[in-house]
């Protein structure tokens, strides 16, 4: 049951990979601009959350509720201030703004915050009252006579990715707005002829992604309970490498990529190394990159000169 435990927790922790690696994989499809301050944002819900949650004593859904508005606000203003006015200029010059942006949010989190290290409160927890009325709370489920752990954060957190999945691939076949999305997608020019509003567009898939973020922020704290301005940093570029591992632009390829990558982790620290997992990561995406240079379930493009 080991073995079965750490695949879980692998698929868990890559389901949050997953749910962050859709924010960079639709901006980058739509707008193809890679962005950068996208890890920062996961940072900025997790302390919303945390302050409504702790300091207002609002019930956790609706701190959850409320990091999403804001995460969704900030994705469009960052949009709108940041990268709208380069749409035109250099990939070089998105990427600087970009790497801009995610100093500027981690600063201000540090103006406003401190670096103090917080920690976030258990939301996910069953809370049940016994026969003396003290309140007992339980944050896993015991399988096959213990041997197998399953806690409350990793059923919420994989149920939320596939859900998310769904969701997000209904809307992008189904609706109005995504299948602008994908036309912006595939030329924008054009889908502007055809009477699309490509800035209305792009911006919804800022505020979308972020939206996304928020939620991502939220799982992340509630399994590794430590809040801090840099909290979002690595796991937002290791979600960068799980889009371009699993092809980037491809919303199953984000899914796919952020599993293998939450489960290659895992066993890298279970059975190999704590302080090489992530070298393991990097290794395992360089040699796939090799192989398939457009990613897993990415599509080789071809320009015309």
């Amino acid at each position: 049951m080991t073995f079965l435990n750490f695949l879980i927790s692998g698929i868990s922790l890559g389901s949050i990979y997953a749910i962050i690696a859709l924010g960079y994989t639709m901006v980058y499809g739509i707008a193809k601009m890679l962005n950068f301050a996208h890890g920062d944002v996961i940072m900025v819900g997790a302390y919303i959350c945390f302050f409504a949650i702790s300091s207002f004593s609002l019930p956790p859904l609706v701190g959850i509720l409320l990091a999403i508005v804001v995460c969704t606000i900030l994705g469009i203003v960052v949009e709108r201030l940041a990268y709208k006015p380069l749409r035109a200029a250099p990939s070089l010059a998105v990427l600087i703004t970009a790497i801009g942006v995610s100093y500027f949010l981690q600063n201000a989190a540090l103006l406003l915050w401190s670096s103090n290290i917080k920690m976030f409160p258990s939301i996910f927890v069953l809370r049940s009252v016994d026969e003396a009325g003290n309140e007992i709370t339980q944050s896993n489920i015991a399988l096959f006579d213990g041997r197998l752990n399953l806690s409350y954060v990793t059923l919420v957190t994989i149920t939320a990715c596939i859900l998310i999945m769904l969701v997000l691939t209904w809307f992008t076949s189904k609706t109005k707005m995504g299948k602008a999305m994908r036309a912006c997608s595939e030329d924008k020019g054009a889908a502007q002829l055809m009477g699309i509003n490509v800035n209305a567009t792009i911006s919804m898939t800022f505020a979308i992604g972020s939206g996304l973020a928020a939620v991502a922020g939220v799982l992340l704290c509630s399994a590794y309970p430590t809040l801090v301005p840099t909290t979002g940093s690595m796991p937002g570029i290791k979600a960068f490498t799980a889009a371009v591992f699993g092809g980037i632009g491809s919303i199953p390829g984000a899914l796919l990529g952020g599993l293998l990558l939450g489960v290659i982790e895992t066993f890298a620290k279970a059975y190999i190394s704590m302080q090489l997992s992530d070298a393991i990561v990097f290794a395992v995406l360089i040699v796939v990159l090799l192989v398939k240079p457009a990613g897993l379930l990415g599509k080789q493009i071809r320009e015309k000169v």
